[in-house]
């Protein structure tokens, strides 16, 4: 199954893709219906559908309870990071937290902060949490996952290296673009042969595929509910491939007007433009 948060004549509903097609369902966002999406896919059928094209798509969860994320998950990618950052040991799982306000839909514009020019992209699965979970073995930790997604895990380097614990530069708003679907794991045939890429204006600079991750999803999970309880809902960004900006001598930062496009084969795709952040103060 494939669900997705929709925009339809103005209004938020969730929604069953099939083809081209939406199914729309009686909630208004697919966060509602994680506990059961078969019994929510069986409500849907001959109800309303509309084409997909005629929808605006948000992303699959609207603002996560938590959104983190694995850094140096793939060894071609932390070998590549020396020149920016201090890699950990592969032996160490390396996680931070991007804010919840960093969520952003798959076709969305991504802010250029303003107070840095060192923009970059960082191409990854998603995994969305379904279930709630707390010191789940690596061996069932597929049952919490609903479904994946495609992500960037946008980042503000400056910012990323000026924090010992990377936060700052990692949950700028709009830096956590992901979807634009929710994909169920039964729609995946070969998990470890997913293939992740990344282009920055048409220009393939990322490619890798999930068996190349150091710690698998499975691991990630594990190893995060030691530590705190998951709950539906919950996102995680689990690494990505070598290629980031960061890596070229000279970097390539992102700038106003470039789009980044992240494909992952069976997920789909997101793609976002880059624009220029306003210094409009926001109070209350």
């Amino acid at each position: 199954m494939k669900w997705a948060n929709l925009v339809v004549n103005g209004q938020a509903r969730a929604g069953l893709v099939e083809g081209d097609m939406v199914c729309l369902s009686q909630a208004a966002q697919v966060k509602e219906i994680l506990g059961d999406l078969r019994a929510a896919a069986k409500a849907v059928e001959g109800g309303p559908r509309v084409p997909l094209s005629e929808v605006g798509l948000r992303q699959p969860i609207l603002r996560p309870g938590k959104i983190l994320a694995i850094g140096l998950n793939y060894a071609a990618h932390a070998k590549e990071s020396v020149s920016f950052i201090k890699p950990t040991p592969a032996s160490v799982q390396k996680w931070f937290n991007k804010q919840t306000t960093a969520a952003n839909g798959p076709f969305d514009p991504v802010h250029l902060p303003i107070v840095s020019e060192q923009l970059d992209y960082e191409a990854e699965l998603v995994v969305i949490i379904g279930k709630t979970g707390r010191h789940v073995p690596a061996a069932r930790a597929q049952e919490l996952i609903a479904g994946y997604s495609c992500g960037c895990d946008v980042s503000v380097r400056d910012w990323q290296r000026a924090s010992q614990t990377m936060i700052m530069g990692k949950g700028f708003d709009t830096h956590a673009p992901f979807g634009p679907f929710l994909v169920t794991p039964d729609e995946i045939d070969d998990f470890k042969a997913l293939e992740v890429r990344g282009y920055v204006n048409g220009e393939l600079r990322q490619s890798g595929h999930a068996r190349d991750m150091v710690f698998s999803v499975a691991d990630q999970i594990a190893h995060l509910t030691q530590a705190f309880t998951l709950e539906p809902g919950d996102v995680i960004f689990t690494g990505t491939p070598a290629g980031v900006g960061a890596g070229f001598d000279p970097p390539k930062w992102l700038k106003a007007g470039d789009r980044v496009r992240v494909e992952i084969s069976g997920l789909g795709h997101i793609e976002n433009e880059i624009i220029e952040e306003t210094d409009t103060t926001v109070l209350g």
